[in-house]
C-alpha cells in the first residue's frame, strides 16, 4: 500500500510535468527493488487512469464545448481525433515491446534526447508571435499526434514531446500544454481500458492497492495541471530539461556503482 501511494503521488506529479511519468514509475521500483504488481506495466496504466480522471474533471467544460461542436468540420475535437490515431496504432503494435524494454539504459537515452529538443524549442521561442490551439490546422495536429506516439517509449514524456511539437508549430506554451492534455485524454483512456482487463486477469492482488494508487494520482494530477498551465504562461521548459539531464546522470551513476 505504501509503495502504491508513493507511485500514485509520483504519477500525479510527473504525468503532466514534462519529465516522463513512465521513467519515474520504472526507476523508483528499480532503485528500491519493489516487486510484484507495483512494478508492472498494468499497474502503471492503472495509475494513468487516476490522471485521466484529473484530466476529465479539470477540462470538463472544454469537453462539453468540444462535443457540442461535433457537427462542425473544422472543430478542434476532430483535430484531436485525427491526432490520436498515431498513438492508438503504435500502442497496439508496440505493446509487448514496451513491456519488455522497461529498462534504465533506454530511459537515459530518451531523457537526454527530449531534453535537447526542449532546449532547441525554447531557443527559437517567441511568445509574441505564438497562437492558441483554436487556430491549429489538421496537418499540425497530426504532427503533434505523431510526436505523442513516440511517448510510448519510456523516458520520452507524453506532455514533454507534445508541448515541444506544439511550440514548433506556432503555439504558445500554455496553449500547447492545454492541447497536449486534451490530446492525451483519449490516449490515456484507451490504454486504461485495454489494461483494465489485464489487471483483472492477474492472479491474487489487493484491489485496495490499485484504488489507492488511482485516487492519489487523480488528486495530485489535478493540482499539477492547474499550476503547470499557470507556470507556462510566464516561464520556459528549460528547468525541466535540466532536471531530465540530472535524472539521466543519477541513473548512470547508479548503474555504475551497482556493478
Amino acid at each position: 500500500m505504501f509503495e502504491a501511494i508513493i507511485l500514485g503521488i509520483l504519477q500525479g506529479l510527473t504525468e503532466f510535468i514534462p519529465v516522463s511519468s513512465s521513467a519515474h514509475l520504472i526507476l523508483i521500483p528499480w532503485f528500491f527493488d519493489w516487486q510484484g504488481i507495483v512494478n508492472s506495466l498494468s499497474f502503471n496504466v492503472a495509475l494513468h487512469f487516476g490522471t485521466l480522471l484529473a484530466l476529465l474533471l479539470y477540462f470538463r467544460k472544454d469537453w462539453i464545448e468540444l462535443f457540442k461542436s461535433l457537427s462542425q468540420k473544422d472543430s478542434l475535437i476532430w483535430k484531436i481525433v485525427i491526432a490520436s490515431i498515431p498513438a492508438a496504432f503504435a500502442g497496439t503494435l508496440l505493446h509487448d515491446w514496451i513491456e519488455i524494454n522497461r529498462n534504465p539504459v533506454l530511459i537515459i537515452f530518451t531523457l537526454c534526447v527530449v531534453s535537447v529538443l526542449m532546449i532547441l524549442a525554447e531557443k527559437n521561442y517567441n511568445g509574441a508571435n505564438k497562437t492558441g490551439m483554436e487556430k491549429i490546422n489538421i496537418k499540425n495536429a497530426l504532427f503533434i499526434g505523431v510526436a505523442q506516439a513516440f511517448a510510448l517509449i519510456p523516458g520520452v514524456s507524453r506532455s514533454g514531446i507534445t508541448i515541444v511539437a506544439g511550440l514548433t508549430k506556432g503555439m504558445n506554451r500554455a496553449e500547447a500544454a492545454r492541447f497536449s492534455f486534451l490530446l492525451g485524454t483519449p490516449a490515456v483512456a484507451g490504454a486504461s481500458l485495454v489494461e483494465a482487463n489485464n489487471i483483472m486477469s492477474i492472479g491474487e492482488f489487493d484491489l485496495g492497492i490499485i484504488f489507492a494508487g488511482i485516487s492519489v494520482s487523480a488528486v495530485v494530477g489535478y493540482a499539477v495541471i492547474k499550476y503547470l498551465i499557470i507556470y507556462l504562461q510566464k516561464y520556459s521548459l528549460i528547468p525541466f530539461a535540466y532536471y531530465r539531464f540530472l535524472l539521466a546522470f543519477v541513473i548512470i551513476i547508479s548503474l555504475w556503482t551497482s556493478k
